[in-house]
């Protein structure tokens, strides 16, 4: 009864006092880093992430075969969780992707180191992904 008594004891008093408690807060999947382009995406690696224009449903990626081996997509762990503007969608294959504001992102495979926005306007439907 003693035990029952404490518990309730210090859940009033955690009422009273205001204080929450919350989950930790887990980072964005993508950093913000400085450009030639201004401030864009990167993944935890440095390397720039881009949006397609042709992806126009928010949440579906048309990037899929011979693009997405041009294209990879910027996939999302099994564990990864959706954050404010930040979304997973499943791609056609099953794989996980994440999206920005419901633009699917993808890296473009002649960047060869953190920094390069070689893919930004390619066939006038790329772009560097920016926040």
């Amino acid at each position: 009864m003693k035990n029952v008594t404490a518990s309730i004891a210090a859940a009033v008093a955690v009422l009273l006092l205001g204080v929450t408690i919350s989950p930790a807060q887990t980072p964005a999947p993508a950093k913000v880093a400085d450009t030639s382009k201004g401030k864009t995406f990167v993944d935890p690696h440095g390397m720039t992430l881009y949006t397609f224009d042709r992806d126009v449903v928010p949440g579906k990626s048309n990037c899929n075969g011979k693009c997405a081996a041009n294209w990879p997509p910027f996939t999302a762990t099994a564990s990864a969780v959706t954050m404010n503007d930040w979304t997973i969608i499943v791609r056609n294959d099953g794989s996980k992707q994440w999206a920005y504001k419901g633009k699917p992102l993808y890296r473009w495979m002649d960047d060869q180191k953190p920094g390069d926005i070689d893919g930004d306007g390619r066939n006038n439907v790329w772009h560097v992904a920016a926040p």
